[in-house]
């Protein structure tokens, strides 16, 4: 009898293993979002048993694997969604897009703030180098903000390097400390408190971008899909953005 209910406890632990690995929802998306939503994956998965698994970063580390399992597509900003969707046809379902949660724009600088960088026209000061990311959610940031006080030309002229994703501009903040200044988004500051403090901008240069999700078209989990995107808009997820510095 004994070794009866050993087989079926065995029998069990397998089934519910399997389980796990063939039924697991596969999140993809950028790094801006990433540690909110990995935060989100794991809450949503103590509440409903099951398991999220959220990969992010620049594209071209995720798409390959995204084209065979996604069940979830999140981007760093509405266009950047939009750009998915145009360059990869029939991976995202239009129809399930929803807006999540917003986030502002600021000025990092190097703790303890050396250069005393305050205002944005502190960044066309002779001396000051300005790190650019020209793409990943961040497209034509600075450029929005710099315009509305015509200083689009003195920063433009500080901007040392330009990036082309977030990955490679957190690398060069964290090697290179002739980085004085990085307009980006202040939720970075929550991955990056050792390096980085917040100077804010006034609310006449405040500049937001959206955090856009849908399902993918071929999911598999559609049923389970849904309440994870269910969870992120719920207030126990809008709670965990928040953490990462979102409104």
């Amino acid at each position: 009898m004994k070794k009866y209910l050993l087989i079926i406890f065995l029998i069990g632990l397998i089934s519910r293993a399997a389980f796990a690995q063939t039924d697991t929802l596969h999140v993809y998306g950028p790094g801006g979002p990433l540690s909110a939503m990995q935060d989100c994956a794991k809450a949503f998965t103590a509440k409903t048993g099951i398991p999220v698994k959220v990969m992010g970063g620049p594209e071209p580390k995720w798409l390959t694997q995204a084209q065979q399992n996604a069940d979830v597509i999140y981007g760093g900003a509405e266009y950047m969604l939009t750009q998915f969707i145009q360059a990869h046809p029939g991976m995202v379902d239009a129809g399930t897009r929803v807006e999540l949660y917003k986030r502002i724009a600021a000025i990092l600088v190097r703790p303890g703030n050396p250069k005393h960088i305050a205002t944005l026209k502190d960044l066309t000061k002779p001396g000051i180098h300005v790190l650019d990311v020209n793409g990943a959610g961040q497209f034509g940031l600075w450029e929005d903000i710099a315009g509305k006080e015509e200083l689009i030309s003195g920063i433009q002229r500080n901007i040392a390097v330009s990036f082309a994703n977030t990955a490679l501009g957190i690398d060069a903040w964290k090697k290179d400390n002739r980085y004085d200044a990085w307009i980006t988004y202040a939720s970075w500051h929550q991955n990056l408190k050792e390096i980085t403090q917040i100077v804010e901008l006034p609310i006449s240069l405040r500049l937001y971008r959206g955090t856009p999700v849908a399902l993918a078209t071929n999911s598999k989990h559609g049923t389970q899909a849904k309440q994870f995107v269910q969870f992120l808009q719920s207030p126990a997820g809008h709670t965990i953005f928040e953490k990462w510095g979102w409104e």
